[in-house]
């Protein structure tokens, strides 16, 4: 076995470590040594990405190579080769990164030190003085992206069809390794995730705040309303409680079930790469822009209500905000090794959990997509009692903030409403 220390004793793992933080740090939009010398000041964060680095990007995208492509039906084999090469000419000759720059810097962006993770995050202040304090957690492969069309409304009800007594302080971190935030420190999981937000929530002084999540932030936004009853006010998710472990009794619920077998063989496959190799992964989509816009389309369009054509419920420009901000920051390696960490995809076993949900919980189903809408009432079990608010709406998918805004800003004010 070889020998990889160097003299002195450091080790070269580490020091390529450093050398890649630093180098990403300085690539990376608007890090500056004093916002990486910080140790838990909250400092305002603007991103702002380099003339060199958006040349470069349109010089991989000029340079493109393509595989061949694919027999049968379009995306039957996975990314459509005719729309990615659309969506990639959008990318090189008419994408304007800089009018979407300015418009994710609209938001009050924040950067901080909590139990020495670099954390970035969104602090939309209302002006109102009984506003509530609300965290909102994103999934993958969502940022914090997916959140911000609903967080104007939530902030500034009475520009958005509300009134002031339902305004919300608005805070939307990213979760370590996705977007602006740094590198996650090793076994950054679920548990580490909700115990950092708590972190920040002291650090802006709210003692007591709902939460909100999807995706990977519903599991954040669990563990938060178990493990920390005494802080958390209440949590909303989206889906229906738990279903009844059981035999299928009636032909809804066995169709239910094959759809979900169905939906596991065909959409869940990513699971298991990003949950065991992610790493093998993240050379790949971090070195091609034309790899990470076809890894992520494909998803925002087989788990968005859709109907089969992605641009039914994102435009390109907003396709390509997502990429970019993963592109521009380097992170899709460090996101996709979230699933490690929370031992999905792997025989380690998931993420620690908080226990039981002890505070008051909100369910709002958006049953769009037809393979995925939910289990039919019969099969699901009865909801604990702190169960108190439970929507079903005909529209919508995975990515409900950015989805469907309107339906889930106006469920979370019912929802919050009596816990303000």
């Amino acid at each position: 076995m070889s020998n990889t220390r160097e003299r002195g004793g450091v080790d070269r793992r580490s020091v390529v470590k450093a050398l890649g933080a630093v180098g990403a740090a300085l690539a990376t939009p608007e890090f500056s040594w004093g916002t990486l010398a910080a140790q838990g000041d909250i400092e305002p964060f603007e991103i702002r990405v380099s003339d060199q680095e958006l040349d470069d990007l349109r010089e991989r995208l000029r340079l493109a190579r393509w595989p061949p492509d694919t027999p049968g039906e379009p995306w039957s084999y996975g990314t459509d080769r005719a729309y990615l090469e659309e969506l990639i000419a959008h990318w090189r000759d008419e994408f304007d990164w800089r009018v979407h720059e300015a418009e994710l810097n609209s938001f009050d962006h924040y950067m901080t030190t909590v139990d020495g993770q670099r954390l970035h995050f969104v602090h939309q202040r209302s002006r109102g003085s009984s506003s509530f304090p609300l965290v909102m957690t994103h999934g993958w492969p969502g940022t914090v992206w997916e959140m911000l069309p609903s967080v104007k409304a939530l902030s500034d009800p009475a520009s958005h069809g509300g009134d002031t007594a339902e305004a919300f302080d608005v805070i939307v971190p990213s979760i370590p390794g996705f977007g602006f935030s740094g590198e996650p420190a090793e076994g950054t999981d679920i548990a580490r995730t909700g115990d950092l937000w708590v972190g920040l929530m002291d650090q802006l002084g709210y003692d007591r705040f709902g939460a909100y999540g999807s995706d990977w932030g519903a599991a954040v936004t669990r563990y938060l309303g178990g493990r920390y009853p005494d802080r958390v006010a209440g949590i909303h998710t989206p889906g229906a409680p738990p279903r009844q472990q059981r035999e299928p009794n009636t032909e809804p619920e066995r169709d239910y079930l094959r759809r979900s077998e169905l939906w596991s063989v065909d959409e869940t496959g990513y699971q298991r790469i990003q949950g065991t190799k992610p790493q093998t992964l993240a050379f790949g989509l971090t070195d091609s822009p034309i790899g990470l816009a076809a890894w992520i389309t494909e998803k925002l369009r087989s788990w968005s209500d859709c109907d089969g054509n992605v641009e039914n419920r994102f435009s390109k420009d907003q396709i390509l905000t997502l990429v970019s901000i993963y592109w521009h920051t380097r992170t899709i390696g460090t996101s996709v090794r979230y699933y490690y960490a929370n031992g999905l995809g792997s025989s380690r076993g998931r993420s620690r959990g908080g226990g039981p949900v002890q505070v008051p919980q909100g369910y709002a189903q958006f049953v769009g997509i037809p393979s995925r809408s939910g289990p039919p009432r019969s099969f699901l079990a009865d909801p604990p009692d702190n169960v108190t608010h439970w929507s079903v709406f005909d529209t919508g998918g995975h990515f409900p903030a950015i989805e469907e805004p309107e339906l889930l800003v106006g469920d979370l004010r019912k929802f919050f409403g009596p816990l303000r």
